[in-house]
This record gives C-alpha cells, sequence and structure tokens, in this order.
C-alpha cells in the first residue's frame, strides 16, 4: 500500500453514472482539494476515444473543471513525458474498464508505471473500475468462466500492479456469479486474499483497511486456515475440494481489516417489521 493518507476505490464495474454512492465519494475525496484536477486512464480499454469522452463529461458534468486524459495504446506511451506530466499534476487517477492485462502489459515498468507508484507512495487518490480495479491486486485473474464451480485450471493469472498487496480482485462479481472463479483462485493462491466486488459497489482502501459503499457487497474469500485442498490430485477441469475457507459477505458500511484479515460490523437496529418477524 502507499502513504497512510493515499486511498484506492475499487469499483465492481457497472454503469458509472448509476452508481451514484461511489461517484458521490470520489467526488467528495477530490473536492477537498483546492481546484482539483484528475487524470481518466484509458490504458485498459481498446475504445479509448468513446471511453475518454464519456468519463470527460460525466466528471466535468459534476464540477470537476480540470480533467486529462492519459492514453497507452503502445508500450512507447508509456515513456511520453507529457503522460508522465498529467500524472505528476494530478490529484486522482480513475482507470476505465476494458482488460486489466493492457493495464500491465503496456504500462509496466514505463516512466509512466513508475510516477503512478511514486505518487501512490507520497499520497493519492487511485480510482478504477472493472479491469481498473482488477488491476490494483497483486496476482489479476485475466481469464475464466463464469457461473461454474471450482475447476482445476479454471482461471489464468497474471501480475497485477500492486497496489494491494497478497490479494487478487474480482469484479461484476454477483451479477455474473463468479464466486466458483475466485474460489479457483483462492486455491491456487491460499496466501493471496480473494476479494469479490459486486457493480455500483466499492471498496474504499485507507491504509490496512476498506469500507464497502455502494449498492452491493463485497465478498471475501480467506484461505489462510484452508485445511484440506485437493488440487494437487485433480485433472484439468476437474472440481475442487475444499474444507474451512473462511466467506464474508461485506454489504454497505461494512469494515475489513486486510492485514488482520477480520470483518467488522456497523452498528446494527433491529426494524420493526423486520424479515425475523414475518
Amino acid at each position: 500500500m502507499g502513504k497512510s493518507d493515499s486511498i484506492l476505490i475499487a469499483i465492481g464495474g457497472g454503469e458509472m453514472a448509476e452508481a451514484t454512492e461511489v461517484l458521490d465519494e470520489l467526488l467528495s475525496l477530490l473536492k477537498k482539494k483546492s481546484d482539483p484536477r484528475l487524470t481518466v486512464m484509458t490504458v485498459a480499454t481498446n475504445e479509448a476515444d468513446s471511453a475518454a469522452s464519456k468519463y470527460n463529461s460525466l466528471f466535468r458534468s459534476k464540477s470537476i473543471k480540470h480533467v486529462n486524459v492519459v492514453d497507452v495504446s503502445l508500450r512507447d506511451d508509456g515513456f511520453r513525458e507529457d503522460s508522465v506530466k498529467k500524472v505528476r499534476e494530478a490529484d486522482a487517477l480513475f482507470f476505465t474498464g476494458g482488460d486489466q492485462l493492457n493495464v500491465t502489459s503496456l504500462m509496466g515498468g514505463t516512466p509512466l508505471h513508475n510516477a503512478i507508484h511514486e505518487k501512490f507512495h507520497e499520497g493519492f487518490i487511485i480510482a478504477g473500475t472493472s479491469a481498473g480495479a482488477a488491476m490494483m491486486s497483486s496476482s489479476m485473474i485475466i481469464s475464466g468462466g463464469s457461473g461454474n464451480p471450482p475447476l482445476v485450471g479454471g482461471v489464468e493469472f497474471a501480475p497485477g500492479m500492486e497496489l494491494i498487496s497478497d490479494a487478487v480482485i474480482d469484479t461484476h462479481f454477483s451479477q455474473r456469479a463468479r464466486h466458483g472463479r475466485l474460489l479457483t483462485a483462492v486455491a491456487h493462491y491460499p496466501q493471496a486474499l480473494g476479494i469479490g466486488i459486486d457493480e455500483q459497489t466499492a471498496m474504499v482502501v485507507r491504509g490496512n483497511e476498506f469500507k464497502v459503499i455502494g449498492k452491493g457487497v463485497v465478498t471475501i474469500v480467506d484461505g489462510n486456515a484452508m485445511r484440506h485442498c485437493d488440487l494437487p490430485y485433480r485433472q484439468k477441469e476437474e472440481t475442487i475440494g475444499m474444507f474451512e475457507t473462511h466467506l464474508h459477505v461485506l454489504p454497505a458500511g461494512y469494515k475489513f481489516n486486510l492485514k488482520d484479515r477480520q470483518p467488522m460490523a456497523p452498528t446494527l437496529t433491529k426494524l420493526a417489521g423486520s424479515a425475523a418477524e414475518k
């Protein structure tokens, strides 16, 4: 992670303009800065012009006057001085959706990549949706079917941007029934915390802790205490058996300590006519 006042907003996808709680959170953080500058990173998408226009319009309609765009369509773009300058002068970055492998393969190790990490270690806001969230973890799922049980070889991995260590993030989670694919990831890498983020939902990370905001949930799969996994004994595409894998489901208002791997509930009050009374 970056400096203690650095903030990550990992968004599970969906239409950003309709993710009002998530958008409001990002805007409130941005507007704490004097005359804030936001740089939209379109490296993940193959439709950079369309994404740039969409997010430029969205953020300017929310009174963010200084919106820049940086695209990386070729690795050489990661060496452009004007792009590095846009990152260094920004108060926040926003990574669009697309293909997370584009982010690391096109930008990894370039001066642009280094500038992002330098800013993050100084104190910075980095938000990203879909692929822009998946790239934040130390390992990324780059392919894998939805709606399947845990399967040997059911996912492919690549190194991520390592903004969150010892984790793997999946997005569009409940909407695309990706529970089996995240369990598969944790079976392969039990030391990595599995984090599934629903659409129009985000985890907001400060230091070693995150809170959940938005309309869905963040699902955590923790394999650290797993006492049994038969993956080494199975053939490719066979199902995987796992014992004592911890599962946490965190709606808006819940928090999670990434260092201690402990969920935290908000103060709860029973409501009259609750589900238990019906």
